[in-house]
């Protein structure tokens, strides 16, 4: 018998050519558990892609992915089409403003005042796109004999804006996608999460929400666009499934590099950086 709960792992890779201190995209998980440890409450998990050509991209992707995941986690209604999502857009949005001065303080105490140029840009917003899971134990009687533990069966809820995609995965196929169901429908321009945008009602409009169920043995696979995009375009879906279930933590960082890279050279994968959250459903 295996004991229900759910194990996380979280991978970050930065495009070909740049540092991981370049990597745009960021990745929040709650509880903080190691990858390695069953966790048997809810799970809540954001993953944020900087959008390249906007300044401080990837600290308002960690902001951003920080900041959704906790109040996601301390509230489920988050995942409704209202209050507070609205209530955090405004949230996250008033945070840039302090975040910006004090880098700019910051800045300023290292003899690296910031120059013209560099405070134009900051007086605009920055953009990010934003996926946000969040996954919690049903508990049900169970059919066969009272005398046996309740089991335990689990609810995703999601909400994204943007093309970062959430997969959700049942004998090594996806059964669910989300928010992009068709590759085609990657594009240049995907609606962006900005971080001076204070019309709260407007983000939340453009914000898609989802849920579905999961049980023993299926998987969530959370991924920035370009790792979403070859996912979606494998000739063998289940194939491709096996291929990233072969990096199963931090440990593994160096060869998941190694294989983006591969693909890269194959031209299987777009050149960009990618973020993978992957949560394996325990249970009997």
């Amino acid at each position: 018998m295996t004991t229900p709960g759910l194990f996380v792992t979280r991978l970050l890779a930065a495009k070909q050519g740049n540092s991981m201190s370049e990597c745009e995209d960021a990745v929040y998980v709650l509880p903080p558990t190691p990858f390695d440890e069953l966790i048997d409450g809810a799970v809540t998990a954001s993953v944020c892609d900087g959008a390249t050509e906007s300044v401080l991209a990837k600290d308002w992707a960690q902001l951003l992915a920080s900041i959704s995941a906790t109040r996601a986690h301390a509230d489920p209604e988050f995942f409704e089409t209202g209050r507070v999502f609205e209530e955090f857009a405004k949230e996250v949005v008033n945070h840039w403003g302090p975040w910006v001065d004090e880098y700019e303080s910051l800045r300023a105490a290292q003899g690296r005042p910031l120059k013209w140029y560099e405070q134009q840009k900051l007086s605009g917003s920055t953009f990010a796109t934003l996926l946000s899971v969040r996954v919690t134990p049903i508990h049900l009687p169970d059919r066969h004999s009272a005398q046996q533990p309740p089991s335990a069966e689990w609810r995703w809820q999601a909400a994204a804006l943007g093309d970062s995609c959430l997969f959700h995965i049942r004998d090594d196929v996806p059964v669910q996608s989300f928010p992009v169901e068709q590759v085609e429908e990657f594009g240049t321009t995907p609606d962006l999460f900005g971080s001076r945008n204070h019309d709260s009602g407007l983000l939340t409009a453009r914000t898609r929400f989802a849920e579905g169920l999961c049980r023993p043995g299926d998987r969530l696979l959370l991924m920035s666009d370009a790792l979403a995009a070859w996912f979606m375009t494998a000739d063998d879906c289940a194939a491709a499934t096996r291929e990233l279930l072969e990096y199963s933590g931090p440990h593994d960082a160096a060869e998941f590099s190694a294989w983006l890279g591969w693909l890269r050279a194959r031209r299987e994968l777009r050149n960009d950086d990618v973020a993978l959250i992957r949560i394996d459903v325990e249970g009997r």
